[in-house]
């Protein structure tokens, strides 16, 4: 028989892709890549149900510390938020997943990787992309797309063979990863209006947070290393600072933009841990880079952002870009201090012995060691003079 590797996690069309397939002589193992998104009973009940449908192996791979290193700490790195606001909580676990799925179809021989995506979204692309990248031979197949099926033919072809499946009526769809939780229907249909707070599944409604607290993160190379004095890294580390933003309301958010297909697509999301994390480490960098290095490192990181996003993660210059990110980050060091009050993310302050910030060289605005009152008035005159002289001409 023709071997076949599926993509499984369980839901609709995932399922609906295994008689499919084996109507169509295939041999199915599944696979399950956890990038953080998956409880441990949601994962024994996928695998229950893989071996069920008549898989002849299931495959789970635990990817959360290779997605913390790969992708969450580059994301802190670049202050990534696609459209000024989305941590992109979604693109770089897809990246993770297909790329873990190549390595295992490549590892065993299988030269036919399926998965459920409908075409209509962003995931089908990233898949693609980043499966031909790792084996430019593998055929892909996407039943759910290939066919152009809606979800009651699925329902109904599944029934036919007696496979039950539970696809109540939903009014939204829900994602749950490290970096975010995204929320997609009902009013993300339009750009009119949010969904109730009791869509939204972690973040506490505004009316029963309390007066806030107040939190120290410490940094070390641009990542954190403690929270209110406790030695805490990695995945842990995100759980923490989520918890303790999500009991103050802090998270929400809505990100409306373009998706790799050209159409505009709005989703709403929750990123507690991630919005305190980005913004007190863009506090710090403040301190610590020089402007120059803020301007470049910040504008590569949302080309970084945005091509991760895209599924365009394989090309030779998110290496360059991740180098040069990397480098930025040996004086991020220190902490900064922080109020999370009612929704609200407050910078107070922050500390590092590589602070660039020196009163024995320079106050703003009152005094400074390195030059005198004439040397400001000559570089006042020079500075920018093209821009005086072309306004002239213009007059």
């Amino acid at each position: 028989m023709k071997k076949a590797l599926l993509a499984f996690s369980g839901g609709l069309d995932t399922t609906f892709c295994m008689p499919y397939l084996q109507e169509k002589g295939y041999e199915v193992t599944t696979i399950t890549v956890n990038t953080g998104g998956f409880t441990k009973e949601e994962l024994e009940k996928i695998e229950a149900k893989s071996k069920k449908l008549g898989a002849v192996e299931h495959i789970f791979i635990d990817a959360v510390d290779e997605f913390y290193e790969d992708f969450v700490k580059k994301v802190v790195w670049a202050n990534y938020l696609r459209g000024g606001s989305y941590p992109a909580c979604v693109g770089p676990e897809r990246v993770v997943a297909a790329k873990t799925i190549a390595e295992v179809a490549k590892e065993k021989g299988i030269h036919t990787v399926v998965h459920g995506s409908t075409g209509a979204g962003n995931d089908q692309i990233r898949f693609d992309l980043c499966l031909r990248a790792i084996l430019p031979e593998v055929e892909i197949i996407a039943p759910i797309m290939d066919e152009q099926l809606t979800r009651a033919q699925e329902v109904e072809y599944l029934k036919e063979r007696g496979i039950e499946v539970d696809v109540g009526a939903k009014d939204y769809s829900v994602n749950v990863g490290v970096l975010g939780t995204t929320i997609g229907g009902k009013e993300t249909g339009t750009t009119e209006s949010l969904p109730p707070d009791d869509v939204f599944p972690f973040v506490k409604p505004l009316k029963e947070c309390g007066d806030g607290v107040k939190m120290t993160l410490k940094f070390e190379k641009g990542e954190v290393v403690e929270v209110n004095g406790e030695a805490i890294v990695g995945v842990p580390m995100i759980q923490k600072i989520r918890k303790i933003a999500e009991d103050n309301g802090v998270g929400k958010g809505s990100h409306l933009g373009t998706t790799i297909l050209g159409i505009k697509g709005r989703i709403v999301f929750e990123a507690a841990a991630m919005k305190v994390i980005i913004a007190a480490h863009t506090e710090l960098e403040k301190s610590v880079l020089t402007s120059k290095q803020v301007f470049w490192k910040n504008h590569l990181g949302t080309v970084w952002g945005d091509m991760v996003h895209e599924g365009l993660y394989f090309d030779p210059v998110i290496t360059d870009i991740e180098a040069m990110m990397q480098s930025s980050q040996e004086t991020v060091s220190g902490e900064v201090y922080i109020n999370l009050v009612k929704g609200n993310v407050y910078l107070i302050g922050s500390k590092s012995k590589f602070s660039l910030m020196d009163s024995s060289i320079a106050s703003y605005g009152e005094e400074n060691a390195f030059w005198d009152g004439r040397d400001a008035q000559g570089f006042a005159k020079i500075y920018g003079l093209e821009g005086v002289i072309a306004n002239h001409k213009r007059k």
